[in-house]
């Protein structure tokens, strides 16, 4: 209890900086599947997106605690219908933010005004650790802490349990956008049950076919059981959108405004002959 006490009591910017200065270290001196040039470039981009979102978040976050504490103090939600050990409402608590979060972002895949503001993620057509920064801001302070409450309320999940999801799931972002490599014995271990790096590689490919598949953010489960998962070998990856592969369109400016510009989603020859044939 100590320990969570612990992680939860320090400032969730400082373990950002610290993951994030871990994994571009790493980057910089180990080997990597794909080779990107600009890499100051490319991290001073996406940071400005984390620091757009950090001043957002500063009010839309006072009224998400505000909100599920009222739910938490009116005992709304499934999980105030029975008793259970606080760990074991902790874990599933943390479970069902994570399929919450699945079908959110499968919906910002669907839906076209979700993905205006969605698609600023999947532009990246280098991505590593930085790419785990590159949203729009009003994707995460609004949309997803919206999300946050609706599912706080249908199962009764409070901040506590919301800020050990964020502290799991940060380090699930890292180590799934960080170019490096990674054994292929994890996809047929723990990736049987958690999300890793290849399976979050594919949800990056330029192809549509592809980039709609591998939504879950810790627990690779919810694409197992609901059909959208896929796996390809990593030498076969090709990340970004075909419609932002223009330099001008990788800019900081531009993707900012990105969502409030007209501009067809391109599928590729493969997507177009599998419209209507499944597979998320």
């Amino acid at each position: 209890m100590e320990v969570l006490n612990t992680i939860l009591d320090t400032d969730p910017n400082y373990i950002i900086i610290g993951l994030l200065a871990f994994f571009f270290t790493m980057e910089q001196v180990a080997g990597n599947p794909f080779q990107f040039k600009q890499r100051g470039r490319h991290l001073f981009q996406n940071i400005l997106f984390q620091l757009v979102f950090f001043g957002l978040n500063l009010f839309f976050f006072s009224i998400l605690v505000y909100l599920i504490e009222r739910l938490n103090a009116g005992e709304i939600g499934l999980l105030y219908l029975v008793e259970l050990p606080f760990w074991v409402k902790l874990f599933l608590s943390v479970v069902l933010y994570d399929f919450a979060t699945y079908w959110l972002h499968r919906a910002s895949h669907k839906i076209p005004l979700l993905w205006r503001l969605h698609r600023v993620h999947h532009s990246d057509t280098t991505m590593d650790s930085s790419t785990t920064f590159r949203f729009h801001p009003v994707e995460l302070a609004i949309v997803y802490q919206a999300g946050n409450i609706v599912v706080a309320g249908l199962f009764g999940l409070d901040i506590t349990s919301l800020a050990l999801y964020y502290f799991v799931v940060y380090i699930f972002f890292f180590l799934e956008h960080s170019n490096l490599n990674y054994p292929n014995w994890l996809n047929h271990t723990l990736g049987l049950v958690f999300v890793m790096p290849d399976h979050h590689r594919v949800h990056h490919h330029k192809e549509q076919f592809y980039t709609d598949s591998n939504f879950a953010d810790i627990f690779i489960l919810w694409d197992r059981i609901f059909g959208t998962f896929k796996l390809i070998p990593v030498d076969q990856m090709r990340y970004g959108l075909i419609e932002f592969e223009e330099e001008k369109r990788q800019s900081f400016l531009y993707l900012m405004k990105s969502p409030f510009i007209n501009m067809d989603r391109i599928k590729s020859e493969k997507s177009k002959s599998t419209d209507g044939a499944g597979g998320g």
